[in-house]
C-alpha cells in the first residue's frame, strides 16, 4: 500500500522535531528560573522575625525538615550535638518544622519552641512551619528539591528529617535520607570537608 507523503515531508518532520526540542529546553529553563538562589530567600524564624538566608553566607548550612511526633524525632539530639561541636567552626544547623508527613508536627510556633527547648535543649536556629512538597512548598524547598544531589537524588522530600548540606556560597553539595543520622560518619565527613574550606577562606583574609 502506498503511503502519501507531501514533497516537503522531511522538512516538516525536521521542523516539528526542532519545535519539540526547543519547547523541552524552554520548559527546563523555566523550571530553573523558578528556583531561587538560597541566599536570596527570606524565611521567618519561630519568633516571627524574617531573616534573609544571606545571613548564612560564609557558613556551611545543614538544612533539615523536622517534626515533634515522629519516630525520627530523637535526631534532634544529634543535630544539637553537631551544633555544639561545629558551630564555632562555621556550621549552621537550620531546622524547618513541617506537618506534611503523617501530621507529625501539629504544634504552633510556641509549642514547637517549648518542645525543642525542654526535650532536647535545642539552641540552633529554628524557623516557622513550612511546606516542603507540592505547589505550596516554600521557595527554599523548591530550590533544594529541584537541585541534582547525592547520595540521595533530586525530587520530593520523602519524610521528616531529610538533610541538605549547603556550602558557604549557597550551593547544595549533598542530600541525605531521613534515616541517615545527623552524626553518621558520611555526614560528618562532608561537614568537616566543607568547614575546611571555611578555614581556608578565613586564612586568606
Amino acid at each position: 500500500m502506498h503511503i502519501f507523503r507531501p514533497r516537503n515531508f522531511n522538512r516538516i518532520v525536521t521542523s516539528l522535531t526542532a519545535v519539540i526540542v526547543i519547547a523541552g529546553f524552554c520548559g527546563k529553563a523555566s523550571a530553573q528560573e523558578d528556583m531561587k538562589k538560597i541566599h536570596d530567600i527570606k524565611m521567618k524564624k519561630l519568633d516571627g522575625k524574617e531573616v534573609e538566608l544571606s545571613h548564612y553566607k560564609g557558613k556551611v548550612m545543614l538544612v533539615v525538615n523536622v517534626a515533634s511526633k515522629c519516630g525520627l524525632t530523637p535526631q534532634y539530639k544529634q543535630l544539637q550535638a553537631l551544633h555544639e561541636k561545629y558551630a564555632d567552626q562555621g556550621l549552621a544547623v537550620v531546622a524547618f518544622p513541617c506537618n506534611q508527613f503523617g501530621g507529625q508536627e501539629p504544634g504552633t510556633s510556641d509549642e514547637i519552641k517549648e518542645f525543642c527547648s525542654s526535650k532536647y535543649s535545642v539552641s540552633f536556629d529554628m524557623f516557622e512551619k513550612v511546606k516542603v512538597n507540592g505547589d505550596d512548598a516554600c521557595d527554599l524547598y523548591k530550590t533544594l528539591t529541584g537541585t541534582e544531589t547525592k547520595p540521595a537524588a533530586k525530587g520530593k522530600i520523602s519524610w521528616n528529617f531529610e538533610k541538605f548540606l549547603v556550602d558557604t556560597e549557597g550551593k547544595v553539595v549533598a542530600r541525605f535520607s531521613p534515616r541517615t543520622k545527623p552524626d553518621d560518619e558520611s555526614v560528618k565527613k562532608l561537614i568537616e570537608s566543607q568547614l575546611a574550606n571555611v578555614k581556608q577562606e578565613a586564612a586568606k583574609e
